[in-house]
Order: structure tokens, then sequence, then C-alpha cells
């Protein structure tokens, strides 16, 4: 953070206010109190510049829309198929787990050009389902939350079951609520992953009004140069938001990692 805001700061030396100066003889002195305005005023240029020169407004609305959309349907999905695959006995569970973990060992670059010919085929290409429709189902999410749902004491679902509880309500009413750690973790990282995203949305949008904030940010890189004190002040701006959700939420990211290995 704080590299990016001295970096933000113009390359070029402000000129200083006629009245920043005083002089007494040979005795020279900046005189702070004339000077701070003006030296704020330059410190503060690159983020009013970088603000104006593109719709950041748009930009962050639709990180936002696809990354909270990701992360809201993306954690249905996911505790649904890890609650099946963790405390529902079916015919070939395992191999349907072991297929699911096989799935992460293909690199998502492979999938970049059939993904694309697909929702070309569709006329998704430059709206919100391109951005965030093949990216809903998460194997490390339901990775995740099956290694939560295995933690929990089977007794509470055999109590359930002997009541008359459904899946859908031991789902609900048992491995959720003591699954919170798990779902905020995959929460932060599916929103982080989402936000920061900057090749698919490269591939998939070129109409200015569907950039997401890592897409808008390279409207400040050209073939005939780079406006950096912007580029920079820009950047601080995109990562303000990840900062504070993660101050937010650091206690709940740190016990979902400590406890996702446990069984």
């Amino acid at each position: 953070m704080v590299v990016l805001l001295s970096k933000s700061y113009p390359s070029h030396q402000p000129e200083l206010p006629p009245d920043a100066v005083r002089s007494s003889g040979d005795d020279w002195r900046l005189e702070w109190v004339n000077l701070a305005p003006g030296v704020l005023g330059y410190v503060f240029h690159n983020y009013r510049e970088a603000w104006l020169a593109a719709p950041f407004g748009r930009y962050f609305f639709n990180s936002f829309f696809t990354a909270g959309t990701q992360v809201l349907v993306g954690l249905l999905l996911a505790a649904m198929a890890a609650f099946a695959l963790a405390r529902i006995e079916f015919p070939g569970k395992n191999l349907v787990w072991l297929v699911i973990l096989a799935t992460l060992m293909i690199p998502g670059e492979v999938l970049l050009i059939p993904s694309y010919i697909l929702l070309s085929r569709l006329e998704w290409i430059n709206t919100y389902y391109a951005l965030v429709v093949p990216w809903l189902a998460s194997v490390f999410g339901i990775f995740l939350l099956r290694q939560f749902y295995l933690s929990l004491p089977r007794d509470l679902f055999d109590a359930a079951r002997i009541d008359g509880a459904s899946y859908w309500t031991q789902l609900v009413r048992i491995a959720l609520p003591l699954s919170i750690p798990g779902l905020v973790t995959y929460g932060i990282f599916t929103f982080l992953g989402a936000y920061n995203a900057l090749l698919w949305p490269l591939i998939v949008t070129d109409r200015p009004e569907m950039y997401t904030i890592q897409r808008g940010l390279q409207v400040f890189i050209g073939e005939a140069g780079s406006d950096y004190g912007a580029l920079m002040a820009a950047s601080t701006l995109a990562i303000l938001p990840i900062v504070l959700g993660y101050f937010l939420a650091q206690r709940q990211f740190i016990q979902g990692v400590a406890r996702s290995g446990i069984k």
C-alpha cells in the first residue's frame, strides 16, 4: 500500500507556491503551512485524474457484481455437492469424488478456447453471463466444505434423521451453521479470484461498459507509453476493497484455513 501510494506521486517536481519560501538575507527556508496545500494537491492529483480518465464507478460495479454472484451461487452449489459427498450414501460416491478431484489436474488455460467458442455460440460475449457462469462450480469449494462436513460429529446427523429431518434440513440446520469458517474462507478465496481476474475478462469483453476493475486498469497502458502515476493511483483504489474485506473477516478466514484439513 505504501509503495503504491508513493509511486502514484507525480514524477515531476511541483512548483512551489510563491508564499511557501521566506527569505531573510541569505537565510532561505520553507514555510510548511503555505507549502502543505500545494504538496497535498499534487499527492492526490493522480487519484483524481485516474478516476476521471475512465468510468471506474462502472468498473467497480461490474467487479463487485460478478464476484458477488460467483460467491453466492458458488456457495450454494458447493455446499449441496459437498454435503452429498460427505453425508449421503449412494452407489458410486467414491468414484464421483475421484472424478471431481481429477478435474483439478486439468490446467485452466486448456479450457479457455473451448469455453470462448461455447459462449460465442450462445451469444454471451460482452455479457455478465460470460463473466460469471463458467466459474460458478468450484472443485476447491466442494473439497473445502466436504472436509468441514466430515469433521462434524455423525451423531448430530443420526439424531436429526431419527427426528425425521430431511437431508435438506440437515444441511440448513446443522451443517451450514457449524461450517461458517469454511464458508467464509471459500467466499474470500472466490471473491479474490473473481475480483482480481484479468485474463478471462480480457478475452470475453471488448466493450468498456463491461470491463471489470482489473480490465479497466489497462486503459492506462498504451503502445505509445503508460501513465504510471495514474496507473499506480488506480491500482491503489482497486485494492482498497480487498484489504478492507480481509481485515473484517480475517478471524473466520484463519479458522477456515486451519480446520479445512481436519476430518
